[in-house]
């Protein structure tokens, strides 16, 4: 075996790697052994025929593939012991030649991370603010969330529920058939078509109408995208929303335990604050993270940067009800080009990642068994579910690592978060500085004209 390193390029070695030809004559004798025993020949008992006979029966091809497939890895281990190289992952190779057998290798090599100092960093929180505007358009939500649809006697008008037939088609194909549809006409709305809620309004219960509107140019199938559709509606019912009056109704309907409006905006100022300083916390945690990413210099192999967006596609589709295939199917896309579009968040998710690592190694965080098992306590405390059950569920070894994963990053971005928090005793408020200025400006004023 002759390994040559080529190069050595965004952490991956590039290896042309020779096999000596005793070698793989050894390999294809393994591979006519492990062949003879599972081909038919006939003529021949199991295992007993000749190799020159097996080799015309199965074809030569067959047998070097075989031969080839258990060499390559155990000449591809040697090659890597002999250049000193620990890969992170799976080679790229492939077969550039056969006679002699040569193939070249793409060996994935560990990233290396580069920390800034971040210890230094400071970033501004962003403060949660409940305005009273805020409350009146929760209010007004749950104003909608318990209106009633009442039946109207006059023409169609804009944010009005109507029930009606319809049946379009495009090119003489049938497109949309169906009696007693619901369509809540939205000024703008797009649905079903651009321009389908405009065509309802000024309707009245009885009328039929006929109308053709062409599907816009980026229509999810792509061989309709463009074409007109020919469309007849026969409006059944026309309903206007009632909205409910804010008043201590309203607040019970919402909860038996609130009895007053005022009970009501309380109630919804509180959850509005709580998710608001939620998003908040959230949003210091990314820009924290962020900026030690800024601050390092970080590399790593590109195959790391597939796998991410390998667990994000798992992630998005696995026990999903829409599978991978009919999303590209009705997004009109590919698997390359769906892969392309997640590669920048991906490869930043990486780069965040191996930071996040570095951080808790330089900073010695550490997850001890007693930490997982008040984690398991505190995760089983308020369950309604027999606690034994739940037990032997946490405390297999896949939850149990998973959990140690959870804490581990929990507790280092708490480290970092830490170190970011700018106190808010340390904010001088600007007309504060404003006022010193001022003084330190009057004072050295009064210092000339004394002298």
């Amino acid at each position: 075996m002759k390994a040559t390193k080529e190069k050595t390029e965004n952490h991956q070695a590039f290896l042309t790697i020779e096999i000596e030809p005793a070698e793989v004559e050894k390999s294809l004798e393994g591979a006519y052994k492990r062949l003879v025993q599972k081909a038919r020949v006939p003529g021949f008992r199991k295992g007993k025929a000749p190799r020159a006979i097996l080799e015309r029966y199965i074809g030569k091809e067959s047998l070097f593939e075989d031969a080839i497939d258990h060499l390559v890895p155990e000449i591809y281990e040697q090659a890597l012991k002999e250049q000193e190289l620990e890969p992170i992952a799976q080679p790229q190779i492939e077969i550039t030649q056969t006679d002699p057998v040569i193939f070249k290798a793409v060996v994935p090599l560990k990233p290396t991370v580069k920390l800034g100092d971040y210890h230094s960093i400071k970033v501004e929180q962003t403060p949660t603010e409940v305005t009273e505007s805020n409350v009146n358009d929760v209010i007004e939500q749950l104003r909608h969330q318990h209106s009633t649809w009442e039946p109207v006697d006059r023409a169609v008008d804009f944010d009005d529920l109507v029930v009606f037939d319809i049946d379009s088609t495009v090119e003489g194909q049938t497109f949309m058939k169906q009696q007693g549809a619901q369509h809540q006409v939205l000024r703008g709305q797009v649905f079903p078509l651009p321009g389908f809620s405009e065509q309802l309004a000024g309707m009245k219960k009885g009328e039929e109408k006929e109308f053709k509107l062409p599907l816009p140019a980026d229509y999810q199938r792509k061989e309709l995208a463009g074409k007109e559709v020919s469309t007849k509606v026969k409006i059944n019912e026309i309903k206007q929303e009632k909205l409910p009056e804010v008043n201590a109704d309203l607040a019970k309907t919402v909860s038996a335990d609130l009895l007053t409006v005022e009970a009501l905006r309380e109630q919804a100022s509180k959850e509005l604050k709580m998710r608001g300083e939620e998003r908040n916390r959230i949003d210091f945690e990314e820009r924290v993270i962020d900026a030690v990413v800024d601050l390092s210099e970080i590399e790593f192999p590109p195959i790391l940067v597939e796998t991410e967006i390998n667990r994000i596609l798992n992630q998005r589709f696995q026990n999903k009800r829409q599978s991978m295939e009919s999303y590209l199917k009705m997004m009109n896309k590919t698997e390359v080009e769906l892969r392309d579009e997640l590669r920048p968040s991906a490869a930043k998710g990486v780069s965040r990642s191996l930071a996040l690592s570095q951080v808790a190694q330089d900073g010695k965080v550490e997850v001890t068994d007693a930490d997982i098992e008040a984690e398991i306590e505190r995760m089983t405390k308020d369950s309604t579910q027999k606690k034994e059950e739940l037990l032997k569920f946490f405390n297999t070894p896949d939850v149990r690592r998973s959990i140690q994963t959870t804490l581990f990053s929990r507790r280092t971005i708490q480290l970092l978060t830490d170190i970011a928090q700018v106190a808010k005793d340390t904010q001088e408020p600007e007309d504060t500085k404003e006022t010193k200025d001022t003084k330190k400006t009057k004072k050295t004023k009064n210092k000339k004209e004394d002298k």
